[in-house]
């Protein structure tokens, strides 16, 4: 994922609402007889709508600057085992980028994932690191925080675990991505997950 928006050109648009049947996200609607990206929070950014739209009217572009408060700072020594085998924080916002446990093998799972599934840390963990997110609702900075995660920790193996919904997809893309800009070999295996919490594929 590249971090691109969605945008209209309102001249071109005929509202014939193609691109919001073609919109996986429920990001589009027809306002004033005009397609509109009304939920931009919730857009995957993947561009399913452009080819649908016969006018030529969507195009992607990069987003752009978005003041913000900094994400507070969190210390390496916070990533603390709670339990033997066991690391915390492991939430995308919280973990800090360098600790003693990446290493090997990485868990990053999609938060709903362990909701959806029966025994998750049992299947999916074990005693590897694991960090969990959502592309839809977390910040993308927080995602960025990957790619120096995978650069400067001694991972040579990312597990994405997520769920079948066209939106998870992002988060497979942000890990392919950060294990390329690493610099190092690192394999990227991705399992995903139904509704119902069956395995859809990986494993």
């Amino acid at each position: 994922m590249d971090g691109k928006r969605i945008v209209i050109d309102k001249e071109r648009c005929d509202g014939c609402g193609l691109c919001v049947s073609a919109c996986h996200e429920g990001a589009l609607a027809i306002v004033d007889g005009k397609a509109e990206v009304v939920r931009e929070e919730v857009c995957d950014g993947f561009g399913d709508c452009l080819p649908a739209c016969p006018r030529g009217a969507i195009a992607l572009a990069a987003p752009s600057p978005i003041a913000a408060d900094p994400l507070p700072a969190v210390s390496p020594a916070s990533c603390l085992m709670a339990e033997p085998g066991y690391q915390w924080p492991i939430q995308m916002a919280l973990v800090p980028e360098r600790s003693d446990f990446f290493r090997g093998t990485v868990v990053i799972a999609a938060d709903c994932t362990a909701f959806a599934t029966d025994g998750f840390r049992e299947r999916f963990i074990g005693s590897d690191a694991v960090i969990i997110g959502c592309p839809k609702l977390d910040d993308r900075r927080r995602f960025e925080k990957v790619s120096a995660i995978l650069r400067d920790n001694r991972i040579d193996r990312v597990r994405v675990i997520r769920m079948e919904v066209p939106c998870c997809r992002a988060i497979t893309a942000i890990v392919r991505e950060a294990a390329e800009r690493s610099g190092r070999e690192i394999v990227v295996e991705e399992t995903v997950v139904s509704r119902s919490g069956s395995v859809v594929s990986g494993n």
